[in-house]
Order: C-alpha cells, then structure tokens, then sequence
C-alpha cells in the first residue's frame, strides 16, 4: 500500500500525558489534525500511578492555554488557580476531560513499536524527507498495524524506565533476584495494604530528588506513630547545603517544603542518611532482609525494603530507525542538553527553548515534555506546555511564532555547581554556583545512636522519632 501525500496526514503524537494532550490541543487550533496513541487504557496512565502524589507546581502551573480553550465549549471549570492537586487529581480533573474534548483523535490500548520513514531504513539517504513517518503499532488484544504520519510528537515520558540502585547505572548484582523487597516507586502509605509492608520495618531509600524527598517524609510519618519503623537514606553524594533542596529560597514553595520535610526526618531521627554511598551489590541475609554493599566495601546495616528512586531515563528502542541527535550524556536532544545538565547547570533554572533546540538530524520528529529531558531531573509541566507551542507552530510552518519562546522558571534555590553532580566527596562547596550556600544540616551516620532526649526536647518535641 502507498503511504497517502504528506499534507493529508495527520501528526502523530505519543502518550495521552500532559505534553501529549496539549500539544494535540494546539494542533487543533492551528488546524492540523492530531492522532494521539495512548498505550494505556485511559489519559494520563502514568500520572495515574502516582495519583497519590500531591505536585507542588499548582494548578494555575498545570493547565494548557490551548486547552483550556478546547476544554471551555464542555463546560469544564478551572480549578482553583492556588491549589496543589494530586496526580489523580491532575488526571480525573483536567487530563481526561481534556482526552475527552479531543474525542477520537485519542486511540487507548495502542503501543507504538516503530517508528521509521516509509520505505527508508535508517541508512537510506535518497528521498528521505520526503516520505512520510510510518508507525508500527501493537494493541491491547495483540493486532499489529501500521499508520503514516507527517510528524511524530514523542510525549511518552520517561515514567516507565526508572533507574537502577547500582551506581553504575546498571542493576546492582543481586538486584533483580530481591525485586520482591525493591519499588522504583513513591509507595502510596495512605493505603493500608501498602503501609503494612513498611511498618514496623527498617527501610533504604536510594535517591536524591523530590521523590525521595517524598518517600523519607512520608515513611518519617509512620515511624512517629509505629515502634519499630525506621528509614534509612542513601546518598552517593556528600551533605551539603544544596542536599535537601532550595528550601525557602525555592520559587516553588512546595518543592521547597518537601525538602525541608527531608531535613526534618533526618535531624530529627527518623532516618539514617549514608553518604558517598554508591550501591554494588544488594545481597540478602539469612532472614531474607537484604544487605546494601558499596563499591567501597562498606557493607550497610539489613533493611527489610528498598525504596530505588535515583531517576529515570527515556525508552528509545521504538526510535531505532530515527536519526536522533542526542547528547551523550543525558540523552536529550543535542542543543538543550547544555541549558539542562546538571554537570554543569545551577540553580535550576532552564533557559527558554522551544522547536529549534529540540530538533533532530531527522526533520519532523521531536521529542517532547519529560522525555525531551532525557536523564535530566527538575522537568516542570510548564515546560513541557511551552515546548509543545512552539514545536506545533513550527509544524504549521509558523516559524515567527515558534522561534518567539517565552518562558521563565522558578527557581530552585539550589546550586549544583559544575562538576559536582553526583559526587561523592562533593558537599556542593559553598560558592559554588550563584546562589549564597545554605548552613549544612549534620550529618547523622548509620549505627550512631541519637543523644538521650532531654525533659524539654523529647521524642514529641522532635516530631515524634526515636533514636535510632
């Protein structure tokens, strides 16, 4: 069959999630018809399993301009511009109802596979441009299609490929033998099944970033009201005023308050944190708990679960027959890779970038919203939306439009400083970055115990932690 003229396709977008919605949201109002391929049953199947996970972007932060135009004709209400929803609420609220409006330009249950040009393989040069992306596509009863297409938005995300706790990069030896004591996950403790697995028990988070943050300040709440529970914090960086976010100083409140909770877990003896700690091995006792052991030997105390939240990357085996131009590194595109690195970027802000920085080698295609990141941490919804703009304009051939990106991100208040990211002898020295550096909280070692509480300064004084 010969794939139909280019201008009488649609533009293919990948994942019904925020940066997919949207960016067939400004596609209809340019005009140009969207086919967005959702593999999951309904929108926002990833947002959905973190539903219990409260954003500290709110939602005047989280909705489309462009889709609040479509969403207005349904009767759809703004939330309040002030809130901080939950990811159901992000999902039940603004994502599905925008699906919904879009109709049947959103297929669920329908995986992309492949991703190509008709009739070119990666290597064909001669009339490549020319042809017309094809899709390869797999659904949820296992029939197999094809579909063409005259661009590809990738919004799928990187929700469904987090990283290992081996420091390497790959999973530690032992690591997929104790998947039964291991999530990739922010647990949900709000339900009881799921709470009952952790107390009472000692568990490791591995991680850095606001989903540990969650994670240590969550299980700090079930460790003031259940003998027994105690968390353990893993770091393959040193303490130092940037480790537990930009605190006050964070444009975002929340995102700041969910590392001031961190601090608090850790100065007030719900947790242990370990430093310069970068995981080799996860091996079990003789009682099943399992034993974290270190590329230098150390060899941390038996925890009964691990909690691995050290970031996630994007999946681009569907991509193969693209010609990608990613960075090394993060594996985001070439030109915003520099603005995002966390080598060598401080302060989190993130300059304005739109279709230009996130083309390819291959004209048509871009990777968008979480996935346009790659490995980068710190990825905001109103990124994502901005992005989208900008690429959906310059499909439409506006290039005045997508060339005019206007973005400005809150700050983190935190300082990386180049060169320190993910060091462990690095207590992100102080005058590293532009930002002034923080007082830096004590460092709290496994297997020390915390000094006696006094009659003024007890267990409840401090949040309700024991000493460990």
């Amino acid at each position: 069959m010969n794939a139909p003229a280019l201008t009488e396709l649609p533009v293919a977008v990948v994942g019904a999630g925020p940066a997919g919605l949207a960016a067939a949201a400004h596609l209809v109002e340019r005009g140009i018809e969207p086919l967005v391929l959702e593999a999951g049953p309904a929108a926002a199947a990833a947002v959905r399993e973190w539903s219990h996970v409260r954003l500290f972007s709110t939602w005047g932060e989280l909705t489309d301009p462009a889709a609040e135009k479509l969403l207005a004709p349904t009767g759809w209400t703004k939330p309040d511009t002030t809130a901080y929803p939950s990811g159901g609420d992000w999902a039940e609220h603004y994502l599905q109802p925008l699906a919904d409006a879009l109709g049947d330009r959103v297929r669920y249950g329908t995986r992309v596979t492949g991703v190509s040009r008709t009739g070119r393989d990666r290597i064909v040069d001669a009339d490549r441009e020319t042809q017309p992306f094809v899709l390869h596509l797999t659904t949820a009863d296992g029939h197999e299609e094809r579909l063409f297409a005259r661009a590809v938005i990738d919004a799928s995300g990187t929700w469904t490929t987090p990283g290992p706790a081996g420091a390497s990069g790959l999973p530690a030896l032992g690591e997929k033998a104790a998947a039964d004591r291991i999530t990739y996950r922010v647990p949900d403790l709000g339900d009881p099944a799921v709470r009952a697995r952790y107390t009472g028990r000692r568990t490791a988070v591995i991680g850095s970033g606001a989903s540990a943050f969650t994670a240590l300040a969550t299980l700090a709440d079930i460790t003031r009201t259940e003998p027994g529970t105690h968390a353990v914090w893993v770091l393959r960086r040193g303490i130092g005023g940037s480790t537990f976010g930009g605190g006050e100083a964070d444009q975002l409140p929340a995102r700041g308050a969910l590392g001031l909770a961190a601090k608090a877990a850790v100065d007030n003896g719900c947790a242990d944190a370990v430093t310069g700690f970068r995981t080799e091995a996860i091996e079990r006792a003789d009682d099943g708990r399992l034993i974290l052991v270190g590329e230098d030997g150390r060899r941390l105390d038996p925890v009964d679960e691990l909690i691995v939240l050290t970031g996630l990357r994007p999946d681009l085996s569907f991509l193969s027959e693209i010609r990608l131009g990613l960075d090394e590194r993060l594996q985001a595109p070439t030109e915003l890779a520099p603005l995002i690195d966390p080598n060598q970027h401080s302060c989190g802000t993130v300059y304005p970038h739109g279709h230009r920085e996130l083309s390819h080698p291959e004209p048509g295609i871009y990777l968008v919203g979480m996935k346009s990141y790659g490995r980068a941490p710190t990825f905001l919804a109103m990124t994502g939306y901005e992005q989208v703009r900008s690429v959906t304009a310059a499909i439409a051939g506006d290039l005045e439009s997508a060339d005019r990106v206007d973005l400005t991100l809150p700050e983190t208040g935190v300082c990386g400083g180049a060169g320190l990211f993910d060091d462990p002898a690095a207590g992100q020295a102080d005058g590293a970055g532009c930002c002034a550096p923080a007082p830096a909280p004590a460092l709290v070692q496994i297997g020390v115990t915390a000094p006696a509480a006094t009659a003024t300064g007890g267990p409840e004084d401090q949040g309700g932690c024991r000493a460990s």
